[in-house]
């Protein structure tokens, strides 16, 4: 494959270890933002004065705005060129975490979240980048770096809440962090990312979009009020079946929409099934581990027989920095790992470490280095699971379908994500006794359980890839060996969203 002479902003040729640098750094603002929240939930809850369910909605809103707006901005990436859809999402949740800064509303705090949603439109547009101007020898490796910042970014956030809330601050002082790194990000965008023509033509389906974000919410909204609503409710009972109704809804109307969203097919396409589950699990094994962990290790064992009573600040750097550490180290590592092994075979590996740290998590989380070395554990399961999703995608279909793919996949994350911190926080919540305040010990058991039965469902879906592909089914003729060689065979790559 010839690559075109690209030029940055200033006139300059491209650098690719700048541009690499840039782009991970705005998935690392991704992350960061994304998780700087889960530690201050119950912060929230108590300085806005709204019930822990509310609060919860801080974390899901986020969730639910990128599973809305990526496919959008991907397709607004078509038509307009990744570089400024890039540099308007930046300000956008530049804008978005400055509000978070300021407000003493839920609500406003809500819109804050939702803004900082659009942040996951710099995951697709970012490879979409990348598949345009490396080589196809640094291809693989750059793009597994981009994507494992999407773990090692979250454990940062984390991180850096501990350092700046402690214990009782306030939890706006995270955000700041989430502002700079943002600023920082546009800053090096601006200078770095090329210049490109439009590739796409069309419009954007507005409507398809707003049906999908009503059918989610929808969904998600009786999962996180059941347990107050009660779960055999005319509430719950009709927001479930209005969410099937309207999901539904949504699937007629992407099949009869000239230019969809997300076109219907590539959901049950048997090529990307493996991927897209692996993406949806993951995600909820992602947060099913934070929230244990987080919560658990800041239980004081006086009052509820459990936990170590640790502070904000242990807890994040104790309990999860060396998963954080681990990931860093993994990262650069990652592509080179993909290449060597194949994507599922990765995939693989990582699933079994996340069922091995969420089984210690289940049945052993009576020790301190037993909670460290499963946290450890389960954030090693995502940062191999998201550096291998990359090349699976790529794989699993056609040339002229790369996009497509891309973009169903970071959906199926976002909902997983979705999901998964709507259910923990809900079952933490629910299980709250009302003699000491705090979650009985069983509701960490059920948020483990969750995960165990996440990570086994990766380890499924990939051990039937691996089958498949012995077998011969499944795949297309004459599968590609790996990232490099579809590169390599693609040409032009497809756009962020695969719609032409």
């Amino acid at each position: 494959m010839r690559l075109r002479p690209s030029t940055a902003a200033g006139g300059t040729a491209v650098r690719p270890g700048l541009l690499v640098l840039a782009l991970a750094l705005g998935v690392t603002t991704l992350s960061l933002l994304q998780s700087l929240v889960v530690p201050v939930l119950g912060a929230i809850a108590d300085q806005l004065h709204v019930s822990a369910g509310a609060a919860g909605w801080v974390l899901t809103a986020n969730l639910l705005a990128a599973a809305v707006l990526t496919p959008v901005l991907g397709r607004l990436g078509d038509l307009r060129g990744e570089r400024p859809v890039i540099l308007g999402i930046l300000v956008a949740v530049a804008v978005g975490t400055l509000l978070a800064i300021v407000t003493s509303s839920l609500p406003m705090l809500l819109l804050g979240r939702i803004l900082q949603g659009a942040s996951y439109g710099l995951f697709p547009l970012s490879i979409s980048v990348l598949r345009r101007e490396l080589p196809e020898a640094r291809l693989s490796v750059a793009m597994s770096v981009v994507s494992s910042t999407l773990a090692v970014g979250g454990v940062a956030g984390l991180v850096a809440t501990g350092l700046l809330v402690g214990d009782g601050g306030d939890y706006r002082r995270p955000f700041w962090i989430g502002l700079g790194v943002t600023l920082l990000s546009l800053a090096l965008a601006f200078r770095v990312l090329p210049h490109r023509p439009s590739s796409g033509s069309g419009r954007v389906d507005w409507w398809g979009a707003v049906v999908l974000g009503v059918g989610l919410v929808l969904l998600l909204l009786p999962v996180s009020q059941g347990h107050a609503w009660g779960w055999g409710s005319p509430a719950v009972v009709a927001c479930l079946a209005g969410s099937v109704l309207v999901l539904a809804g949504w699937v007629f109307l992407q099949r009869r929409t000239a230019q969809p969203l997300v076109r219907p097919g590539m959901l049950a396409d048997r090529r990307t099934i493996v991927p897209n589950i692996a993406g949806l699990m993951t995600g909820i094994a992602l947060f099913a581990s934070f929230l244990a962990v987080l919560q658990y290790v800041q239980a004081p064992p006086e009052l509820t027989g459990y936990g170590f009573g640790a502070s904000l600040l242990e807890a994040s750097v104790i309990y999860l920095l060396p998963g954080g550490i681990a990931g860093i180290v993994v990262a650069p590592l990652a592509g080179r790992v993909v290449n060597r092994l194949g994507g599922l075979p990765t995939l693989l590996t990582g699933a079994v470490s996340g069922v091995a740290g969420f089984l210690l998590l289940m049945f052993l989380r009576g020790q301190p280095w037993v909670v460290i070395v499963a946290g450890l554990l389960t954030q090693l399961s995502v940062t191999v699971a998201y550096a291998a999703l990359p090349s699976l995608v790529v794989q699993a279909v056609h040339e002229d379908e790369t996009g497509v793919a891309n973009a169903v996949n970071s959906i199926a994350r976002s909902v997983g994500q979705a999901l998964g911190s709507t259910v923990a926080v809900t079952l933490i919540a629910a299980s709250l006794d009302p003699v000491t305040g705090f979650p009985r010990d069983t509701a960490y058991t059920q948020v483990a359980l969750i995960g165990v039965v996440a990570s086994v469902a990766v380890v499924a879906v990939a051990v039937v890839g691996l089958v498949s592909d012995r077998g011969g089914r499944g795949r297309r003729p004459d599968p590609l060996a790996g990232v490099e060689e579809a590169t390599a065979r693609a040409g032009e790559w497809s756009p962020v969203s695969g719609l032409r």
